[in-house]
């Protein structure tokens, strides 16, 4: 197994451009590794872009970017109102926010959706990411739902016990009114980060996945 470290990869002022179609996608996603990675690289910026939210998710959407990221001096969270469940029926609007956002940005890594989640928001997203991206280092996440989608993804950061456990209170914090439906569990977050990091064989036995297409090597020769 080849490590890397994102943050040692990034340049000393590196934009991450973060994008879910729903609140929570993110913080359930990734966000371990971005806690992880906003520790350990002080000068990255962020931006955040959360295309559907009701105006009460939208507020939570707005809230958890913020105390997620609290120690991110050069921050910009976006949160569109695209409606939930019907991103392949507004293409054409959900394209030119795509192609807005990409005149605000210039990450040099960028968290999306995976192009073979079952949810149709999720795989929109991806597909728009990858047509609007096209030379940039993308990790496609992943959210555990009912489609029963999980498959095999090919990275894997570990997370330190403490990282998991401070990701799981957000999410369950942050995001009431989810409280009620049967997937927004403790055990689901938690036993999917067991899992991953049983496969990766983590030090701390946690850790988060990813799938990532295309990765580009320099030579030191």
């Amino acid at each position: 197994m080849i490590e890397l470290s994102l943050a040692r990869a990034l340049p000393p002022r590196s934009r991450v451009l973060c994008l879910g179609a729903h609140p929570d996608d993110l913080e359930i996603g990734c966000g371990g590794t971005l806690l992880m990675l906003l520790e350990q690289h002080r000068g990255i910026g962020v931006t955040w872009v959360v295309l559907s939210g009701t105006p009460a998710r939208a507020g939570e959407a707005v809230e958890s970017a913020r105390a997620l990221l609290a120690s991110v001096q050069d921050k910009e969270i976006i949160v569109k109102d695209f409606r939930d469940g019907f991103f392949p029926y507004d293409g054409v609007g959900l394209k030119e926010a795509f192609e807005e956002i990409k005149t605000r940005v210039a990450p040099d890594v960028i968290f999306t959706h995976h192009r073979r989640d079952l949810h149709q928001d999720h795989r929109l997203v991806a597909d728009l990411t990858w047509q609007t991206f096209r030379n940039h280092l993308i990790l496609e996440y992943e959210v555990p739902k009912y489609d029963g989608d999980l498959g095999a993804p090919n990275v894997f950061v570990p997370l330190p016990e403490p990282v998991c456990r401070r990701k799981i209170a957000h999410i369950l914090a942050s995001f009431p009114s989810q409280s009620g439906r049967r997937w927004f569990k403790e055990e689901v977050f938690a036993a999917l980060l067991r899992l991953r990091g049983l496969e990766s064989n983590a030090p701390s036995d946690h850790a988060e996945a990813f799938y990532v297409r295309k990765l580009r090597l320099t030579s030191t020769a």
